[in-house]
């Protein structure tokens, strides 16, 4: 029997998008391995896939802003699986502070976590991709590379926009090996960790003042697109950005 396509999620254990898209992912029949920063979290998740689908699931513990751990986690995974068919690079990390206040910190760790950890797993998976002459990854960005607003501070909207360009240039550069290279620009998309982040004004009225459907997102919603855009149906699209936002920000 034809062995599984593998897709890597990192940072999918907790509530949000990354678990969203390993849950779909494997819904779609993908063997899909699972990093995290949390053990609890890592090892909740891995064991309520492999329950819901009746196989056995991959996980390790990773931190995407340490390089050489990166390079270590996927060069396992594929000497393993034997191959690397999908990566979603959902981690992030966000903390508001204007620029004229900002500590070197907030600004060294918000671009380390969105910006170079997108980076790392891209450096290490796409020479596997490369070798078997496919894949498709799927980078999330986040509309605040877009806005003129001081909603998602600048840090966060400079990793993000760092991201959008990361994916189009390797898109250019590797659809001859027959990967794919897109990205994803959500809006707000609803879980609890967001309450860290923002006040509660923030969130006051969003749905009827400003979502055109008259919601905010959920993490399944981004994982439906990620569904799409890795699958035999978007085998044309590469370089794009896709905005899902309830149409408060259209991209493109």
């Amino acid at each position: 029997m034809e062995s599984r396509q593998v897709a890597l999620v990192p940072a999918a254990a907790g509530a949000g998008i990354g678990s969203a898209v390993a849950h779909r992912l494997a819904a779609d029949g993908f063997d899909v391995v699972v990093t995290d920063i949390h053990e609890r979290r890592l090892r909740e998740k891995t064991e309520k896939l492999s329950s819901e689908f009746g196989r056995e699931f991959s996980s390790y513990l990773l931190d995407v802003t340490d390089e050489s751990a990166v390079r270590s986690v996927i060069t396992d995974i594929a000497e393993r699986k034997g191959r690397l068919d999908v990566l979603i690079n959902n981690a992030g990390w966000s903390k508001i502070e204007p620029v004229a206040e900002m500590s070197s910190e907030t600004w060294r760790r918000c671009l380390d976590v969105d910006l170079n950890g997108t980076f790392y797993t891209m450096r290490y998976a796409l020479p596997i991709m490369q070798a078997q002459r496919s894949g498709a990854i799927v980078n999330i960005s986040s509309i605040a590379a877009y806005e003129t607003t001081a909603e998602h501070g600048a840090a966060y909207s400079a990793a993000k926009a760092g991201v959008l360009a990361l994916t189009r240039v390797a898109a250019a550069e590797n659809g001859r090996f027959g990967i794919r290279v897109n990205a994803i620009a959500p809006g707000l998309i609803y879980n609890e960790f967001l309450r860290r982040i923002y006040p509660d004004e923030f969130f006051e009225g969003y749905a009827e003042k400003r979502s055109l459907v008259g919601r905010v997102g959920r993490p399944e919603d981004v994982a439906a697109l990620v569904s799409f855009l890795v699958g035999p149906e978007a085998g044309y699209i590469t370089g794009e950005v896709y905005g899902i936002s309830g149409g408060v920000y259209p991209v493109g």
